[in-house]
């Protein structure tokens, strides 16, 4: 499509001539005889590129270079000036005029100082156009996002981060659920509050209680002074809790009545204290099936999940493998003084064909690994493990027939399989069986004696 250039001149020959040089370069060419027409039709017909005089009646160059700025106009303005005229030109190029054109000049000099401009203008474009695309992955703090599953889910985030909602945050373990928290809470007005993360799963059943609400001195044996708890804690500002699958029943009722009230009871007190906390939840368990299970209570799950968002695997967003390549190769290669690297196009290759089980976790510790491991400037195909190299084929763990397509039922059989496969890797071990199956040790439990495999 060829550009549109207007050409404003008082001199109707002047016109003509750049009309017919123009023209049958290949520009669509309009004219306008004074300033003030030159105005109506820059801001109607919006032309790439305006060639226009300095002196002209009704309205100057000066004047028309003003008001088409103030109005919006993004064209190239070219002013072209009789050489007596050059201070105009110069203060015309100071009020944001692209170049200037001294009058008389010929057919190449016209074409030339276009072809200039219409460079420039592309070269603008391009600038803009990669640093939009450079903001579109990283408008997201630490979080790169280019798949439209991502993309919508920190939109969502983003949104949220306005309002006081609880939000829970579901996805497989390494997909960056923590990572979306703090930049809820970063966006949010609590961002001067503290954040405070608590894994669920980590903390001894029996020490849940006190954690979360604090104690008072003599509760216990070993309460030698107060101490608040991860509520008051995070009082005024978030707190976020991981693997909130894994809370016992008695906790799951405690948490539902604080969240409710807005009060916090620390042990062995009789005395209520309000907080005001925003809670963000995650999870890697199907939270609606544990709540039809009996195994997580409802209101509970009603009350965590005003706003679900959900985080897809790595496998269902390879297009940003590369630039979380790129990102994770500067940030570890930084910190470990290795140098700049760079894969080359086998290994990236051999990246994105892999299924990434362990998501970004997985991948950011296989280039730390391999930052440290490889040598020269470009990590090549050779460095990857064998298991990057060539994964093995995905063989089936359950055998399914045509006659029973029950999901409920193959699913929990085909979780026995893995806790079975993880139980013998680890020689019996149950915490690195736990930690195979990304599992916390007191689920994993639950689950050896609901399949009765203790």
């Amino acid at each position: 499509m060829s550009a549109k250039i207007l050409v404003v001149d008082d001199d109707r020959g002047l016109r003509k001539s750049l009309s017919l040089i123009l023209g049958d370069a290949g520009y669509e060419v309009l004219t306008a005889s004074d300033g003030e027409e030159g105005l109506t039709l820059a801001l109607s017909a919006r032309p790439q590129l305006i060639l226009c005089d300095v002196r002209m009646p009704r309205k100057g160059g000066l004047a028309f270079l003003e008001e088409y700025r103030k109005a919006g106009g993004e064209g190239l303005v070219l002013v072209m000036t009789a050489y007596g005229s050059l201070d105009l030109a110069i203060q015309a190029m100071k009020a944001g005029a692209y170049d200037y054109l001294p009058k008389p000049f010929g057919a190449d000099e016209v074409l030339l100082a276009v072809r200039k401009a219409e460079e420039r203008e592309q070269l603008r474009r391009e600038v803009v156009r990669l640093r939009d695309e450079v903001r579109a992955d990283r408008r997201f703090g630490e979080i790169v996002a280019r798949s439209p599953s991502m993309v919508r889910a920190l939109e969502v985030a983003a949104k949220v981060a306005r309002h006081p909602s609880p939000v829970l945050i579901s996805g497989a373990s390494g997909t960056g659920k923590e990572l979306v928290a703090r930049l809820i809470h970063r966006q949010s007005d609590r961002a001067a509050g503290p954040f405070v993360p608590v894994n669920c799963g980590a903390i001894p059943e029996t020490l849940l209680e006190s954690e979360f609400f604090g104690y008072v001195r003599g509760a216990f044996t070993g309460a030698d002074r107060d101490r608040p708890g991860l509520f008051e804690a995070a009082h005024g500002g978030t707190l976020f809790l991981d693997e909130v699958a894994e809370l016992p029943p008695l906790l799951q009722v405690k948490l539902l009545r604080v969240l409710q009230d807005g009060q916090v009871r620390r042990l062995g007190s009789t005395d209520s204290h309000p907080v005001e906390v925003r809670v963000i939840a995650a999870t890697n368990q199907d939270l609606e099936s544990l709540v039809q299970e009996g195994r997580f209570r409802e209101d509970l799950y009603y009350r965590l999940a005003v706003v679900p968002i959900h985080l897809p695997p790595l496998s269902a967003r390879r297009e940003e493998i590369p630039e979380l390549v790129r990102y994770f190769l500067q940030r570890h290669g930084e910190r470990l003084g290795v140098g700049e690297k760079r894969l080359s196009p086998e290994a990236m290759q051999a990246l994105l064909a892999y299924p990434w089980p362990g998501n970004i976790r997985e991948l950011e510790n296989l280039l730390e690994r391999v930052l440290v491991l490889s040598e020269g400037p470009v990590i090549g195909l050779d460095d990857l493990p064998e298991s990057i190299r060539h994964p093995a084929p995905p063989r089936p763990l359950v055998a399914v027939s045509d006659h029973d397509l029950s999901v409920k039922r193959h699913l929990a059989d085909l979780e026995k399989v893995l806790i079975q496969r993880a139980m013998e890797r680890a020689g019996g071990n149950k915490t690195q069986a736990a930690a195979l199956l990304e599992l916390s040790p007191r689920a994993l439990r639950y689950k050896l004696r609901d399949y009765g495999l203790e």
